[in-house]
């Protein structure tokens, strides 16, 4: 390692999940790890849509390796990650605090773009992590994947990922220091690559199951985030000369397939190195997708990546430990964030989270364990505050910029105009029925709430560059 659908699909998973039993690997199981702490692992897949995977879709792909962890552990069918995009999305993810709060509001690219979209070059380090949290109760912690966060382009100066809590790491070419082998040109990937473009997914779970096999006899955590399922869709050398069937449909499900194939890969791996019973394990996606494929990719949820509504912001989410979490569990109620999950991993493995810090997600752990829980807080997001920021070619698919989730209800905004939409979520998931007049009190509420927490945010413009 180099160290430097329709919703038929999403609400009839319990009879899915069942379906795939027999398609399901059998590894020979070996010595189970000694290390009484749990190990944690997140899968963190690029640009996965809740129809990407065959356990919540209507079939029209199949991913039978996703499906066995699927019915290994806790599906919640209402899971948002914490932004619309890549960047603020993981920094999110890795802090616990809603990305607005963090000066990352859209993907990071050169200084430019980032001063013209007014967030900073990269994650402070001094914000809380979830790697911290675990490496000081004695976890030996890696990053494997992309990173997002800061660095590549001509962001020279962002921080070292050893500075968020990793002992080890390997990134592309979009995080400091990437690994040669993925990054032989100044960009994100190049058919000089020495790994190719359809190999990297195979690349990441080499390097993420020799860390495990290394630190096999202590309590590890692993960031596995690979850059599949985002475009370019390159399953082979013959398609790489093909640049124009990059984003279509038929690549898309062959890079689906190996990608699902790595997943049961590293599965098998774990069982034979002993560690799958000690291993809380978590898959989820970072944002919507982009294609969609006439909303197949989002099983009908409204919209795809860079939009505030369900289709951009709603993911799948897995999360198994045998033994402890009971299997097949579908969680219809509970409404989890991705910026939950660092407090809740902190209540399952006895990591601390850093004191006088106000965290914007929940101890969700209850959920984890296969107990539906009841929200307590406001989930909120924002995308989009100008026109530097990504704008949907087609006008129903560019949201508001600020969104609020209470209970079931969703209310979308602009902070400049008058635009004001109300759906609710358990009757209306394809928000297709506007019903901001009929709660104009419950409006006004949610609104403050959002319009408050908008006002509140960091302040960054090209001047502070």
């Amino acid at each position: 390692m180099n160290l430097r659908l329709p919703l038929t699909g999403l609400f009839g998973i319990g009879a899915t999940l069942n379906g795939y039993a027999e398609s399901a690997p059998k590894p020979v199981e070996t010595t189970r790890q000694t290390s009484s702490k749990p190990n944690v692992l997140i899968i963190y897949t690029d640009d996965m849509g809740v129809g990407d995977v065959s356990f919540l879709n209507n079939g029209w792909v199949q991913t039978p390796n996703i499906d066995l962890l699927a019915r290994q552990g806790v599906v919640v069918n209402n899971y948002y990650t914490a932004a619309a995009v890549s960047s603020p999305s993981r920094a999110g993810l890795t802090t616990g605090i809603f990305p607005l709060e963090l000066g990352i509001n859209t993907f990071l690219h050169t200084r430019k773009h980032n001063a013209d979209c007014e967030q900073n070059d990269f994650l402070d380090p001094s914000f809380p992590s979830m790697a911290r949290s675990f490496q000081a109760i004695g976890y030996r912690t890696a990053h494997i994947g992309k990173w997002h966060m800061g660095g590549g382009r001509d962001v020279d100066d962002a921080p070292q990922i050893t500075q968020y809590g990793f002992d080890e790491y390997l990134t592309t070419y979009e995080g400091p220091d990437p690994d040669p082998a993925i990054t032989a040109t100044d960009w994100i990937w190049s058919p000089q690559d020495s790994v190719k473009r359809w190999q990297r997914t195979e690349y990441f779970v080499d390097k993420t199951l020799e860390f495990m096999e290394r630190n096999r006899d202590r309590a590890f955590f692993v960031n596995l985030w690979p850059d599949d399922m985002h475009t370019p869709y390159v399953p082979d050398a013959i398609v790489q000369a093909q640049n124009s069937t990059w984003s279509t449909s038929r690549n898309f499900k062959a890079v689906l397939k190996e990608y699902d194939t790595q997943i049961g890969r590293l599965l098998d791996g774990m069982k034979r190195l002993g560690l799958d019973k000690n291993t809380i394990v978590i898959f989820t996606s970072d944002n919507g997708p982009m294609p969609y494929y006439e909303q197949q990719r989002t099983n009908g949820l409204r919209s795809m990546k860079c939009s505030l509504y369900e289709g951009g912001i709603r993911m799948p989410f897995i999360i198994s430990w045998p033994e402890h979490i009971p299997a097949g569990k579908v969680d219809y109620k509970s409404v989890v964030c991705s910026v939950d999950i660092y407090p809740s991993l902190c209540a399952l493995t006895g990591a601390k989270m850093p004191e006088n810090v106000a965290f914007s997600g929940e101890d969700m752990s209850q959920v984890f364990l296969g107990k539906a829980q009841e929200r307590t807080t406001d989930l909120m997001w924002e995308f989009g505050r100008n026109d530097f920021f990504y704008r949907h070619p087609v006008a129903e698919n560019n949201s508001p910029h600020l969104a609020i989730r209470r209970g079931d209800m969703k209310l979308l905004i602009n902070s400049f105009d008058n635009r004001v939409e109300l759906y609710n979520l358990k009757k209306d998931p394809y928000e297709q029925h506007n019903i901001a007049e009929k709660y104009p009190e419950l409006v006004e509420s949610m609104r403050e709430r959002v319009t408050q927490w908008w006002n509140e945010r960091m302040r960054i413009n090209s001047a502070m560059k």
